[in-house]
C-alpha cells in the first residue's frame, strides 16, 4: 500500500449527472463490469461477506447501486462455492440497467434476479429483503446521502456492506492515466452483450474512454478512506448495532476498502 490519497474531493462524474446519454453511460458501466469480473477485483471481500453471511443466517444478498453489475456474477459463484450452499444475488439501482441484468440473470441460470424499478439506496423498502452491498459506488454519494444510506440499513435492521475495489493511492491514479486508455481500447469488442453503439463511441467517437478516465480520476478522490467511514458511522443514530471499516487485500487491483454493518 503505497502513498495513500488520505483526502477526498467531492467532484462530478458524468455517470451521477441525469441528463448525460444513458448509451454512454452503459457503455462505461459495461466496461467497469468487464473489468471487475476479468481482474477478479473482489477476491480480499469473499471472506468478509461469508462471515457477514453466517453471523446473519442468510443466503440472499439485495446488491444496491448495481449499475452494471460489475463482478457481482463471479462474487456469487466464488461465495456460493465458499459456503457450500446456493447463494442468491438479486441487482438495483436507481438506473436500473435492464439490458446488463436481464444478461446476466440468464448467464446465471437465475441465481441473479433483479428488481426492475429504481430502488432508492437511501429509503429502500422494507419488502427488500436480504444483505445489503454496494460495490464500487458508495463514493459517489455526499457525506449526509451516505449517512443516509447507513441509517437506513440500521433504522431497518438490515446487515450492510460497502466495497471499494482500491487501496485509495497515487499508484493507481498513474495507472489508470497511463495504462487504461490502451486497456479500454484492446478489451471493448470483447465485452458482453455485445454492442455496436459501444464500439461507436469508443472507435469513432470516444466519449466511452474519456468519460471512463475522467468518471475514474473522480471515482478515486471520492473514496472514502475506512477512518472517514468510522468518522461517519460514529454519527449514526442506533442501538446494538456494529461498524467495522478497514482495507483487505494484498496487492493492487486486489485492495478493498470496505465497510460492515449488522445489528447486534
Amino acid at each position: 500500500m503505497l502513498l495513500p490519497l488520505n483526502f477526498r474531493l467531492q467532484l462530478f462524474e458524468f455517470e451521477d449527472l441525469p441528463w448525460f446519454p444513458h448509451i454512454i453511460r452503459q457503455g462505461m458501466l459495461d466496461f467497469l463490469r468487464f473489468m471487475i469480473s476479468k481482474l477478479d477485483a473482489y477476491e480480499a471481500a469473499l471472506p468478509l461477506l461469508q462471515e457477514l453471511l453466517d453471523r446473519t443466517n442468510q443466503r440472499h444478498i439485495t446488491d444496491l447501486c448495481s449499475g452494471a453489475g460489475g463482478g457481482i456474477a463471479g462474487i456469487q459463484q466464488a461465495l456460493s462455492r465458499r459456503m457450500g450452499s446456493p447463494v442468491h444475488v438479486t441487482l438495483s439501482d436507481l438506473y436500473p440497467n435492464l439490458q446488463a441484468y436481464t444478461y446476466l440473470q440468464k448467464q446465471s441460470d437465475g441465481a441473479l434476479d433483479f428488481i426492475p424499478t429504481p430502488v432508492n439506496a437511501a429509503a429502500v423498502p422494507e419488502s427488500i429483503t436480504g444483505v445489503r452491498t454496494i460495490f464500487s459506488s458508495f463514493h459517489h454519494f455526499p457525506p449526509p446521502v451516505a449517512r443516509a444510506i447507513l441509517q437506513d440499513a440500521a433504522d431497518k435492521r438490515a446487515a450492510i456492506s460497502v466495497f471499494e475495489g482500491a487501496d485509495k493511492s497515487w499508484l493507481e491514479l498513474l495507472l489508470l492515466w497511463f495504462a487504461f486508455p490502451l486497456v479500454i481500447l484492446v478489451v471493448t469488442p470483447f465485452i458482453r452483450p455485445f454492442s455496436l453503439s459501444r464500439l461507436f463511441f469508443t472507435y469513432i467517437i470516444p466519449l466511452i474512454p474519456l468519460g471512463i478516465l475522467w468518471d475514474g480520476t473522480v471515482s478515486l478522490l471520492r473514496i472514502y478512506t475506512p477512518g472517514m467511514l468510522q468518522q461517519m458511522v460514529s454519527e449514526i443514530k442506533t442501538e446494538n448495532y456494529t461498524w467495522r471499516a478497514g482495507k483487505a487485500g494484498t496487492r493492487p487491483g486486489k485492495y478493498v476498502i470496505y465497510l460492515i454493518g449488522y445489528p447486534g
